[in-house]
């Protein structure tokens, strides 16, 4: 049996061709220091494109513009002994 997914953990996820979806808790400053806390289970959605009217939340434009990006981890990537 698998052990239960960790309440306090974060995971961002990259959307192929979208954005990052970033599952919490976090809590996710403006560039003035304003706190949006975002409760652990909750996601929210990040652009990566450049082009949405609700930055830094994505509005889905990077449909409409058609960006395109499919990043994979590189072999060996966050492997200290690697560096």
């Amino acid at each position: 049996m698998a052990d239960a997914p960790d309440p306090t953990a974060v995971t961002i996820t990259v959307r192929d061709n979208g954005n990052y979806r970033v599952v919490g808790p976090v809590t996710l400053l403006d560039g003035e220091g304003n706190a949006l806390e975002v409760e652990a289970g909750r996601a929210v959605t990040l652009c990566r494109c450049g082009a949405s009217a609700t930055k830094p939340f994505c509005d889905s434009s990077h449909r409409a513009i058609g960006f395109r990006s499919a990043v994979r981890v590189a072999p060996g990537a966050g492997d200290p002994a690697a560096g």
